[in-house]
């Protein structure tokens, strides 16, 4: 039987394009419905401190509507209680700073240690899985195991920015080591973050990894295609290479 790679469809740029004008279109909600018809199987989101694109409305009526929801946010009090409030399916934890314009790296897990663990366990204790977003390194992953988290999400931006071919080479065998690592550790793996239908495929192709998001590159293919035709043209990309780890595995 074919292990699928779920993909996990990040809807926040739709909410960016609805703030630019403040008017209530277009709706997250119409793109996560789209984006699951099209075969996606999760919906993501992220609740910024700043609330510049997801509002709280959005989580909570994404959350009525879906059945799989992930939940990116900081690990600040007032977002980990609105997450205790909604219960996604799953948290991931990342860094956030105000004047950034998207997430720049992984989480620095050597900082606020303590919070992090008494936070990461009040969320598992709700039942919510607790995902940290990391960049793929060997302490990264030991730190995200002994915080109790149930997974990481690699950071993939090098990989994906890079327009050096040697570069990107040394990026994706650090992303296949960091797999490795954080699947002996007992963690979910999970990738993210500036991956696009040309670029995605040697990462789908990682055979510990389980889910990829991606958001930006759908919703910008999506402005010419179509939110349907888009996420279905990443489906088939991952589909391809689930069919094809099935078969070195067999």
């Amino acid at each position: 039987m074919v292990r699928k790679i779920r993909l996990g469809v990040n809807v926040d740029h739709v909410a960016t394009l609805r703030e630019s004008r403040r008017i209530t279109y277009p709706d997250p909600l119409s793109a996560a419905s789209i984006s699951l018809a099209a075969g996606a199987d999760l919906i993501t989101v992220h609740l910024r401190e700043d609330r510049r694109h997801i509002q709280d409305n959005d989580v909570l009526k994404i959350r009525k509507a879906v059945d799989n929801l992930n939940l990116e946010m900081a690990c600040v009090p007032q977002i980990v209680s609105f997450a205790l409030k909604v219960k996604p399916n799953k948290v991931t934890l990342v860094p956030e700073k105000r004047e950034e314009l998207t997430t720049e790296g992984g989480l620095d897990l050597s900082k606020n240690y303590d919070s992090l663990k008494e936070n990461i366990s009040t969320l598992k204790s709700n039942g919510i899985e607790v995902s940290l977003f990391i960049d793929p390194d060997e302490f990264s992953i030991e730190k995200s195991a002994t915080l109790g988290a149930d997974s990481v999400e690699l950071h993939t931006g090098r990989y994906a920015d890079s327009m050096d071919e040697i570069e990107r080479d040394f990026e994706l065998e650090r992303l296949k080591k960091a797999s490795v690592l954080a699947k002996e550790a007992g963690l979910n793996v999970y990738a993210g973050h500036g991956l696009n239908k040309d670029n995605v495929w040697q990462i789908a192709l990682i055979p510990e990894i389980e889910e990829l998001n991606i958001g930006h590159s759908i919703i910008s293919r999506a402005v010419f295609v179509g939110i349907f035709k888009a996420v279905e043209e990443i489906v088939e990309i991952l589909n391809l290479a689930s069919a094809l780890r099935e078969n070195k595995n067999l």
